[in-house]
C-alpha cells in the first residue's frame, strides 16, 4: 500500500505546503473539506463532504490506512489516525503521537469544561499566523514525509 496523505482542510492554513512537498516527493494527496469551504486543487484530489458536525473528520478517517500521514488540527482525528497506524501532524508542525495524544485530549477536555463552567464560550481565537509558523511546519512536515517513507521502503524491503 502506498502512502497517501489527507488533509482536514476545512479553514487550514497549510494546505499550499503541503501539496509543495507532497509534489516534490510524488505522494497523492487528498484534501476533505465540507460544503462550506470547498476547495479547488491542481495537485490533489478533493472531497468534499455534506456540512453535518464532524462529517470531514469521519470520511478522512474512514479512508487513511496504515503509513498514511494524516494533517488535522482536531486532536480527535489525530487519535483516530494513531488508532490506524497512520502518522498525524498538526498545523504549528507538531507531530501527533502514542505517547503525547492521550495529554492532548486531557488538556482539550480541562479547556472545554473550564469554558463551560466561565461561561465563556467565546474565546480569542489563535494569534494571527506568521511566516516563521509556515516554515516550522514545512521543515517538520517535510522530516515527517522522509521518516514515513524509510519505514515504508524498510517494510517492503526497498532502501
Amino acid at each position: 500500500m502506498k502512502m497517501q496523505i489527507f488533509v482536514d482542510a476545512d479553514a487550514c492554513p497549510v494546505v499550499g505546503i503541503v501539496e509543495e512537498i507532497a509534489e516534490k516527493y510524488s505522494i497523492p494527496t487528498t484534501l476533505l473539506c465540507d460544503t462550506n469551504h470547498v476547495l479547488y486543487s491542481d495537485y490533489s484530489e478533493v472531497i468534499v463532504v455534506g456540512a453535518g458536525a464532524d462529517a470531514v473528520d469521519y470520511k478522512l478517517i474512514s479512508i487513511c490506512h496504515k503509513g498514511d500521514v494524516v494533517v488535522s488540527q482536531d486532536y480527535g482525528v489525530a487519535a483516530m489516525a494513531l488508532g490506524k497506524e497512520a502518522y498525524a501532524i498538526h498545523q504549528s508542525g507538531k507531530w501527533y503521537t502514542n505517547e503525547n495524544i492521550d495529554q492532548m485530549l486531557m488538556e482539550r477536555h480541562l479547556n472545554k469544561k473550564a469554558r463551560r463552567s466561565s461561561h465563556k464560550n467565546h474565546m480569542k481565537g489563535p494569534r494571527k499566523r506568521t511566516e516563521e509558523d509556515d516554515v516550522r511546519f514545512a521543515q517538520s512536515f517535510e522530516k515527517l514525509i522522509q521518516m514515513a517513507k524509510a519505514k515504508e521502503g524498510a517494510q517492503s524491503g526497498i532502501i
